[in-house]
């Protein structure tokens, strides 16, 4: 079986996300959307509510599944048995930022990186975009699936 994480804070899932994640399910028998969790870091939505928006935006799909992790992202890979981390770029710096963790994951196992890029219409998405939208009280939707919704 070739299983693939999908690793990230999706705080919150945006586009961009579900435009790699859909085009990957065509690539891996199973997709493991994996959420870290990082106590430094301050979040926008909890740990329920983003997992909410995933398993929401993925209900019926079998070869997605939503799980949570700390730590190394290769000891969960190996943990669950997944042989892929599947990653999304945007631009040249997310290049270049993805592929020095790509060679680290290298050196500490066997997983393979596989990088897609993101479709260009939704090349300029990022979740930091949308939570400064959401702050000031922009118009998020057309950034984020319609599972994400602010209360």
């Amino acid at each position: 079986m070739k299983r693939a994480i999908f690793p990230g804070s999706f705080d919150p899932l945006t586009l961009g996300h579900t435009d790699i994640i859909n085009r990957g399910i065509t690539l891996f028998d199973e997709i493991i959307i994996a959420i870290g969790i990082n106590a430094d870091k301050k979040y926008m939505f909890t740990l329920e509510e983003r997992m909410q928006f995933i398993k929401k935006a993925y209900k019926g799909v079998s070869k997605i599944k939503v799980m949570t992790y700390e730590g190394l992202t290769v000891d969960f890979c190996k943990k669950i048995d997944a042989n892929f981390i599947l990653r999304g770029l945007r631009n040249p710096a997310d290049f270049e930022f993805e592929k020095a963790i790509a060679h680290t994951n290298r050196k500490l196992s066997e997983i393979e990186t596989v990088f897609l890029l993101t479709s260009s219409g939704k090349s300029y998405i990022s979740s930091s975009i949308v939570r400064d939208v959401i702050r000031n009280n922009g118009d998020y939707t057309g950034l984020v699936p319609h599972t994400v919704r602010v209360k």
